[in-house]
């Protein structure tokens, strides 16, 4: 990951998590063929991401790049660097198999005797990185005074977790590929109808506000720092935990914007109707993979459907930018039932050997579904977001 002069490692022989250095590939894919030919981990010992060694993370980079349901920028060794500067420490769990070869690695927080994926509870994709059929044992991660590991967006990368799995949710995607024209030949008549209102919209607003202007990669902290100000408005709005309620959130949406390498990093997408910001977008990319993390709306302007307006032209750039996926992830949203191609399945669970906590857990989120499911739904919700934001 670039980071700024004053944050870059110092030394020659720091190693860079953005991406391995050409004189260490030869020996990170000894390191993934070693790995996948072993297909077991023999041992689990848990570091600092500071102590990380060159050898490890190149082990991250191609063990990643062999598989492909791990293409999430959530899995690059960029953003877990990313949330550690920020001052939320992360720690790593590094697998290796019994040829002492590194064959899997897991990165995460600690708090107390529970764990949990690295950049909670805003990491929309999680699970450790490691190569497919590869094995990993989730147990091994309970020692040292750990009783938990917890987790809510686990991909189905490795069937060893399958048995601390509680539910499963969709999150979806659309396949951009082609552009605008090639998103609208697989997109519901939904989708298609709402891009339709959003092209539509967009001329209205320029006849109304001004010269509509969009840009796709703006490296712009004071428009940035408005995205903040209208997502802390919307959560109090809505009743949902602040999220930036942290000051190290608003300092790793900061680092990631300067994040400019071609591997990984931050993406700014803004929507202007005159002098007006109307809707801005601000995500993370790895390869031709965009997640779309944090969208706003300026209120003011809600009766012209921003959100749309602005998802439409970034479609359309996606060519452009080289973005083959934009995941929208795990969400009741009715824009992400609309605008989705597809969709792939994300895991709640908690792995722990206390059937105690197990059997507590299972009877809260079985009062979330029965509120969610009451004919008194919209008068819960303030009840749901407190269940769920109970401490496992």
């Amino acid at each position: 990951m670039s980071m700024p002069a004053s944050e870059a490692p110092s030394g020659p022989e720091a190693p860079d998590p953005a991406r391995p250095a050409g004189a260490r590939e030869a020996r990170a894919r000894e390191a993934t063929r070693t790995a996948q030919a072993a297909q077991t981990v023999g041992a689990v010992r848990t570091v600092g991401f500071d102590s990380l060694t060159a050898e490890e993370l190149d082990a991250w980079h191609l063990l990643r790049a062999a598989n492909p349901l791990l293409d999430s920028p959530y899995f690059h060794p960029g953003f877990a660097a990313a949330v550690h500067a920020s001052g939320r420490e992360v720690r790593v769990a590094v697998g290796r198999d019994r040829a002492g070869e590194v064959s899997a690695l897991l990165p995460h927080h600690r708090e107390r005797s529970l764990i949990r994926p690295a950049g909670w509870p805003a990491a929309d994709f999680q699970g450790p990185v490691l190569a497919p059929g590869s094995s990993f044992p989730p147990l091994a991660l309970l020692t040292g005074g750990v009783r938990g590991f917890e987790f809510d967006h686990l991909v189905e990368s490795c069937a060893d977790f399958e048995p601390w799995v509680e539910s499963r949710r969709p999150s979806p995607f659309l396949d951009v590929s082609g552009g605008l024209e090639g998103y609208l030949g697989r997109a519901s008549r939904s989708g298609k109808d709402n891009m339709g209102q959003a092209r539509r919209r967009t001329a209205k607003a320029e006849r109304t506000h001004g010269t509509v202007r969009f840009a796709a990669d703006a490296v712009d902290p004071e428009v940035l720092g408005r995205v903040v100000e209208l997502k802390r408005a919307q959560y109090a709005a809505t009743g949902a935990r602040d999220y930036f309620a942290e000051p190290d959130r608003h300092d790793l949406l900061t680092r990631l914007l300067h994040t400019r390498d071609s591997s990984f990093g931050g993406v700014l997408s803004t929507l202007h109707a005159g002098p007006h910001l109307v809707a801005a977008h601000f995500g993370i990319r790895s390869g031709n993979v965009l997640h779309w993390w944090f969208p706003v709306y300026d209120p003011a302007f809600s009766s012209l459907a921003p959100g749309w307006m602005l998802l439409r032209e970034l479609v359309a750039a996606a060519p452009a930018l080289g973005i083959a996926r934009i995941d929208l992830g795990r969400g009741d949203d009715e824009y992400k039932r609309r605008a989705k191609t597809g969709e792939t399945p994300v895991c709640q669970g908690i792995v722990t050997r206390s059937s105690a906590r197990q059997a507590l857990r299972r009877a809260r989120d079985s009062m979330v579904t029965t509120a969610k499911s009451s004919a008194l739904g919209p008068g819960l919700r303030h009840i749901v977001h407190k269940l769920r934001a109970l401490r496992r």
